[in-house]
C-alpha cells in the first residue's frame, strides 16, 4: 500500500467514483509503432518509452541496459575531487582526526554511513555528528564544529548538507580546519570558502552525475578513495548497498547514473552481507524476497530509517549500518520498527485532527472551502514537527491543493514552524517568497519547503497565500492528478507485457510505473479487504463477439468507494500476486472515473458484420473510435476529414473518412449511438 493511493470523494452521497483529473499522455502511434518493430517490443511500451522522452533506438537501447552505456570518470566531471582525494590521503596517513558531519533524514543518514565505513576501513580515525532536528535544525552549525575543534578534529567533510553553510564554514577555516563540502542541494548565490566542493549543482548539466543525492556522492567520494588507495575490492559491494538505500529512500531521480548504480545495487541488497541490513530486512517482513524492488525500500526499508531522523535519535540508525555485530544490528533494527510504528500513530493522529480542523473550521476560521480558499494552512500547538511534512503530503493528495501545516515551537505559542506540500502548478517556494515579509525563516524548492514565523502573523499568512494561489492556480487544478500514460484493452494485459515491462526497472521519481487506462470496465465482484481496501473482479468488452477476459484488481483505500459502479473507466499498474505457488496477474488501481453516458457507446452490424462504437471526448471536441472483430479501430476526430486506422500488430495508417465505404460505416456508427443525422456531416468535415 502507499500514501499516494488515498484519493478524496466529493459529495458521497451522490458519486461512488473518485473525484480526480486525469493527465493522459499524447499518443504517438506511428513512432510507437516503429520502436515497437525495430526492438520486438509491444507498442504500449513503446509509448510508455516515448512518454519518458525516449524517441531513438539508440535513446531506448541505452536505458533499457545502461550497464552497456560509456560513463565518463568522476575524476574528470568533479572538478574539486583530485583535491579532496589528496587531503583525506594526506589526513590518514598522518593519522588526523577525520569528522563527518551528517543530516538527520535518510540521505544523511547513509552517506555519513557510508563515508564513516569506508574511511575507517582505509584506517582513518574518523567520528561523526548530527545536528538536532527539533532543538538545531538543519545543516552544520557552530557548536558542532567548535566541539569536534576541541576534541582535536582537522579535517572536516559534511554530507547531505554545507553547501549554504557560510558562516559555520568561515568558522571552521579560521579554526584552522580543512573542510570538505558533500552536498547536492541548490547553490547559494556566495559558496562557503572550503578547501573543496563536491556537488552535481556545479558540473555540467550533460553529466550522469548530474541527479545524484547525497549520498551519491559520499559513494563516489569513498569509492574513488579506496580506489586511489588500492583497496576498493572489500568495499564495493557494502558501498553499493548504502548507496542504493539512500539513494531510494531520499526519492532522487532514477535517472543517469543513478539508475544504472541503483540497478546493480538491488541485485546485492536482497543478498547483503551487511548485518545492518540484513537485520531491516528482517523486522520489516521482505526475508522472502528474492529480487527487492524500489518499492520495497522506499515503503518497507526508507520510512524505518527516516523514521528515526523525525522523531528519535539518528545515532540508532548509524550504527545500524556501521556495525558488523548481528546482535547490535537486531537491537537496532528492532529500535527502528518501534520508532516507525510511533510514527505512524503520531501521523495517523495528527492528519485525522487536521481533517477534523479543515473541516469543521476551527483551525481556520470557517471550514475549509476548496473554490474559494485554493490553498490550505492549519496549525496545531501539539503536533510532532518531525511528521508533519508527511501529513502535508497525505492531505494534498486528499484535497488536491498545495498545504501548509505548522505547530508552535514554544509554551508561549509565539511562533509557529511548518512544512508545505504542492500540487504541480503551485510552486511553494515562489509562494513562501511572496510571502517573506511574514516569515522569520524560510526555504525550500517548487514541490516542498519549510518556514517558521511569529503567531501574530497566522492570519495575514493565511490570506497571502490565498492571494498567491489565485494568481497562480485555475479551478481546474484543484483536484488530485493522475498521469497515466497509455490507452490499454485488457485483453492486451498479460504476463508478456508484464515481462517488457520489467525492463523499465528499477522505476522511482522522473521514471514512475507505468500506468495504464482502460474503458468502460465492467465490475462484475467487488469486495472491503483489510481497513478500507477493495478487491475487484472486472472485465472488458473487448471485441464483438468474444468473451470477456476477467482480471483481479486492488484499490488501496478506496474504502470510501464502496460499492463501485457497474461500469467505469480505471486507470492502473501491473503487479503479481503470488498464492500457494501460483502467480497471477492484478491490476493495482489508482484512478477511476464515470464512464461516457450509454448513448455515447454501442454495438452496431454493418455489412453482415459486427461492430462496436463509442464517442470520447477529447481537447479538440470528440473522437468517433469504431473497432471491427479482428481488433481493428478506425478513429475520426470530429471535424476532420483525415481518420486514423490502427491495429496493435500493424502500422496506422491515414484513411480519407469521405470515401463511400467509410462514410457509410461512420453512419451507421453514428445511428447506433442514437446522434441526429446531422451530426454525422460534423464528424466527416
Amino acid at each position: 500500500m502507499t500514501d499516494s493511493s488515498a484519493i478524496r470523494l466529493i459529495n458521497s452521497s451522490a458519486t461512488k467514483v473518485p473525484d480526480q483529473r486525469w493527465h493522459i499522455a499524447a499518443a504517438n502511434a506511428d513512432l510507437a509503432t516503429q520502436i515497437a518493430q525495430e526492438t520486438d517490443l509491444s507498442p504500449l511500451m513503446a509509448q510508455v518509452l516515448i512518454n519518458r522522452r525516449l524517441t531513438t533506438l539508440e535513446q531506448v537501447q541505452a536505458f533499457l541496459s545502461p550497464e552497456s552505456q560509456y560513463l565518463s570518470s568522476p575524476l574528470a566531471d568533479f572538478p574539486d575531487l583530485p583535491l579532496s582525494l589528496e587531503l583525506l590521503i594526506n589526513a590518514i596517513n598522518t593519522r588526523q582526526r577525520i569528522a563527518i558531519c551528517g543530516d538527520y533524514d535518510a540521505d544523511g543518514m547513509t552517506s555519513t554511513a557510508l563515508l564513516l565505513r569506508a574511511l575507517r576501513s582505509l584506517g582513518a580515525q574518523v567520528d561523526y555528528a548530527i545536528p538536532s532536528r527539533m532543538a538545531e535544525g538543519y545543516g552544520i552549525n557552530r557548536r558542532i564544529i567548535d566541539e569536534f575543534y576541541e576534541e582535536g578534529v582537522r579535517l572536516l567533510i559534511t554530507v547531505d548538507n554545507g553547501i549554504a553553510a557560510y558562516d559555520p564554514i568561515t568558522h571552521a577555516r579560521e579554526l584552522g580546519i580543512t573542510v570538505i563540502i558533500t552536498d547536492h542541494h541548490d547553490l547559494p548565490p556566495l559558496l562557503p570558502p572550503a578547501h573543496a566542493i563536491l556537488n552535481p549543482k556545479m558540473i555540467a548539466e550533460t553529466s550522469p552525475y548530474r541527479g545524484i543525492a547525497g549520498v551519491g556522492v559520499a559513494y563516489i567520494l569513498a569509492k574513488a578513495l579506496a580506489q586511489s588507495m588500492g583497496s576498493s575490492s572489500d568495499l564495493t559491494d557494502s558501498l553499493l548497498e548504502l548507496f542504493t538505500l539512500g539513494t531510494i529512500a531520499d526519492l532522487a531521480p532514477l535517472t543517469g547514473v543513478n539508475r544504472r548504480w541503483v540497478k546493480q545495487g538491488l541485485q546485492v541488497l536482497a543478498k547483503s552481507r551487511l548485518a545492518g541490513v540484513q537485520a531491516l530486512i528482517q523486522v520489516s517482513g521482505l526475508s522472502n524476497e528474492k529480487n527487492l524492488k524500489p518499492e520495497a525500500i522506499g515503503f518497507r526499508l526508507g520510512p524505518r530509517i527516516n523514521a528515526v531522523g523525525r522523531i528519535a535519535d539518528p545515532q540508532v540508525v548509524i550504527e545500524l549500518l556501521i556495525t558488523d555485530d548481528e546482535g547490535v544490528a537486531l537491537e537496532r533494527a528492532m529500535q527502528c520498527e518501534q520508532i516507525n510504528q510511533q510514527r505512524q500513530k503520531l501521523c495517523e493522529e495528527i492528519e485525522q485532527e487536521a481533517i477534523a480542523l479543515c473541516e469543521s473550521g476551527k483551525g481556520t476560521n470557517q471550514p475549509f472551502n476548496i473554490q474559494e480558499n485554493w490553498v490550505f494552512l492549519v496549525v496545531h500547538p501539539n503536533w510532532h514537527h518531525g511528521v508533519i511534512g508527511i501529513v502535508a503530503s497525505r492531505l494534498v493528495e486528499r484535497y488536491g491543493v498545495p498545504v501548509f501545516i505548522g505547530t508552535y515551537e514554544d509554551e508561549t505559542r509565539q511562533h509557529i514552524r511548518g512544512s508545505a506540500r504542492s500540487i504541480p502548478e503551485f510552486n511553494v517556494f515562489e509562494a513562501l517568497e511572496f510571502c517573506k515579509d511574514l516569515l522569520d525563516k524560510h526555504g525550500g524548492h517548487r514541490a516542498a519547503g519549510g518556514f517558521s514565523f511569529k503567531a501574530e502573523n497566522l492570519e495575514a499568512l493565511r490570506s497571502r497565500l490565498r492571494t498567491f494561489a489565485h494568481q497562480t492556480l485555475a479551478p481546474e487544478y484543484l483536484k488530485p492528478l493522475v498521469t497515466v500514460d497509455v490507452e490499454a484493452p485488457l485483453s492486451q494485459i498479460d504476463f508478456s507485457l508484464y515481462s517488457q515491462l520489467e525492463a523499465l526497472h528499477p522505476c522511482g521519481m522522473e521514471n514512475p510505473d507505468p500506468v495504464f487506462w482502460s474503458a468502460n470496465v465492467r465490475i462484475h465482484e467487488q469486495k472491503k479487504i483489510g481497513k478500507g481496501h477493495l478487491k475487484v473482479t472486472l472485465s472488458q468488452d473487448e471485441s464483438v463477439g468474444q468473451p470477456a477476459k476477467k482480471i483481479t484488481a486492488i484499490a488501496w483505500r478506496w474504502g470510501d468507494f464502496y460499492p463501485l459502479p457497474s461500469r467505469m473507466d480505471i486507470a492502473y499498474r501491473l503487479r503479481t500476486n503470488e498464492w500457494n505457488g501460483e502467480v497471477s496477474l492484478e491490476l493495482e488501481l489508482v484512478g477511476g472515473r464515470s464512464v461516457a453516458a450509454a448513448s455515447e457507446r454501442a454495438e452496431f452490424v454493418h455489412g453482415d458484420r459486427c461492430y462496436a462504437c463509442r464517442l470520447v471526448a477529447i481537447d479538440q471536441g470528440k473522437e468517433l473510435r469504431i473497432r471491427n472483430p479482428a481488433g481493428k479501430v478506425l478513429i475520426v476526430q470530429q471535424g476532420q476529414r483525415i481518420g486514423h486506422l490502427t491495429h496493435p500488430s500493424t502500422e496506422t495508417i491515414e484513411v480519407d473518412v469521405c470515401q463511400p465505404h467509410y462514410f457509410a460505416l461512420i453512419r451507421s456508427a453514428l445511428e447506433a449511438l442514437g446522434i441526429e443525422k446531422e451530426q454525422d456531416e460534423k464528424m466527416t468535415g
